[in-house]
């Protein structure tokens, strides 16, 4: 499939203009600007929900090499903005390769742009931090693009949610896939328990990885009040990933009271553990870049070990505004930032990272184990 250009530029709020070759849907699409240090994973990364209202720069040199397939989508809809590479691969050489970047970024509308230098548009990003930004292929108006990105939303109190939750309300049973050996399946495990999961913006393969701790799992809208949520009769309760300012996702924050309340297991990860930390107190912070990629290296205080974790969020929970009862569970090494929280004597706990990451490190599927155990100690409670 042959994969068309165009002049193309990416117009940051600051004033940079870093010009390139346009690619996938000739639009103009204006997000926050971030870097990913993954070096695998694209399909996965720009199909996350938690991406929504961003354009995503990969630091990776070259781009596609692998096509896209249905099976490792992580959302039906793409949610992204916009997706910055330094080169895209001109070959998509994969046996599993169902279509190429290009052209399921063109039928997903959204806008790439690849032939820039990625590794000095990071460097901005780093010393001054994500911000507005568009890709256009407007490029003979530049003071035009860099009015409407001056004129966007701000991520800070923005609420993304609405755009990436689902609408109605549905039941999960797939796994992850596995194989043996000699190529049969292996079968997933009986379900035992029951989940809800408040999907905020949730990625499939954080409901593949609940299927396979042997949870049946029913997905509720984000606005999902707590009261209906109760009425399922669930062992317990998952908070989602998503995009957005945490603090503004009140409906998520009021309903999560009302779940802590009930004395069930309740397990947080990303945008999920934020509502969780503001819901027990805390307040949430931005970060000057964000955390993107598949190797942060991370504390985990209950046993001393470190993990090596997938991560994508721009906000974190304050951990100076932790109420007393609360306690951290994992750091961050490179910046220090909490990245998990529990609460003392209850089966509530959550991580600001992605113990689901997929391709990525599976140093903290652990997690997902420790939610099991937690809802069958609590089981007829």
């Amino acid at each position: 499939m042959s994969q068309t250009k165009w002049p193309a530029a990416l117009v940051l709020e600051n004033g940079r203009v870093f010009k390139g070759d346009g690619f996938g849907a000739k639009i103009e699409s204006i997000g926050e600007v971030v870097f990913n240090t993954s070096i695998t994973g694209y399909q996965e990364i720009i199909s996350d929900p938690s991406y929504c209202g961003q354009i995503v720069v990969m630091t990776a040199t070259q781009i596609g090499n692998v096509g896209v397939n249905k099976a490792d989508l992580e959302a039906r809809k793409v949610a992204c903005s916009g997706f910055v590479v330094r080169e895209l691969s001109p070959l998509s050489a994969n046996w599993r390769a169902e279509d190429t970047l290009p052209h399921w970024l063109e039928q997903s509308n959204v806008p790439g742009i690849e032939g820039l230098d990625t590794r000095a548009l990071t460097r901005v990003l780093r010393e001054q931090g994500a911000m507005r930004g568009a890709i256009t292929p407007h490029v003979a108006d530049w003071e035009g693009v860099l009015a409407r990105v001056r004129a966007s939303p701000k991520m800070d109190g923005l609420d993304l949610v609405p755009r990436v939750t689902t609408a109605n309300r549905y039941e999960w049973d797939a796994e992850t896939w596995r194989a043996l050996d000699d190529g049969r399946a292996v079968p997933p495990p009986p379900i035992a328990h029951h989940v809800v999961a408040y999907d905020f913006g949730i990625k499939e393969n954080i409901l593949r990885q609940l299927r396979d701790i042997g949870c049946r799992v029913t997905v509720v809208p984000a606005s999902t009040p707590a009261r209906d949520a109760l009425a399922l009769g669930a062992d317990g309760y998952f908070l989602s990933n998503g995009p957005g300012d945490p603090a503004t996702v009140t409906y998520g924050i009021q309903a999560t009271k009302e779940l802590i309340a009930s004395g069930k297991p309740v397990f947080g990860i990303c945008l999920g553990h934020q509502i969780l930390g503001l819901a027990l107190g805390a307040r949430t912070l931005k970060l000057p870049f964000g955390h993107h990629g598949g190797n942060h290296p991370v504390l985990d205080k209950t046993t001393g070990k470190v993990e090596i974790t997938s991560q994508n969020h721009g906000f974190v929970v304050d951990p100076e505004t932790l109420p007393s009862g609360v306690h951290i569970t994992h750091t961050n090494l490179f910046d220090g930032s909490n990245e998990g929280i529990a609460v003392a004597g209850k089966p509530i706990f959550s991580v600001q990272y992605h113990p689901e990451a997929s391709p990525g490190p599976h140093d903290a599927s652990y997690l997902f184990a420790r939610f099991r155990d937690s809802l069958a100690h609590n089981k007829g409670k």
